[in-house]
């Protein structure tokens, strides 16, 4: 499944990078998603999602695979077990952050594999991509 959306930061690349890429203050603002341990670009922890009338936490890993700070791109590579049962997810994350205006657009393309659980439930009860909230 491949998802994209973009937010705008208000303040620019520089600041936002920084922050954006601080797991410790990111990772609170997900919704769902507790950090065990970051050890340097190994991220540990675990990730609550509904999907329809289906809730499954994950557990699993993510490292960061890029880190292009002139370019304003940043990958991460994630995978996790259900804690409950035999599925599974996978993901690759690429922001790209542009500048404007003083502020910084950033554009998230998501590639994401399940198996399990929700791949069985009714398209129709699916729940949207989640959105970024602000902190």
């Amino acid at each position: 499944m491949e998802l994209e959306h973009s937010f705008t930061v208000p303040v620019p690349v520089d600041q936002a990078w920084d922050v954006l890429l601080d797991v410790e203050k990111v990772a609170p603002c997900m919704p769902g998603a507790t950090l065990d341990s970051v050890d340097g670009d190994e991220i540990k922890g675990r990730i609550k999602v509904k999907v329809g009338p289906i809730s499954i936490t994950y557990a699993g890993t993510a490292r960061f695979t890029e880190r292009d700070r002139d370019a304003g791109v940043v990958t991460l590579e994630a995978s996790g077990k259900e804690t409950r049962g035999s599925g599974t997810a996978a993901a690759t994350v690429r922001s790209e952050l542009h500048g404007q205006d003083g502020q910084t657009e950033v554009t998230v393309h998501t590639s994401l594999n399940v198996t399990g659980r929700p791949t069985s439930a009714p398209s129709s009860s699916a729940s949207s991509p989640p959105t970024w909230p602000t902190c």
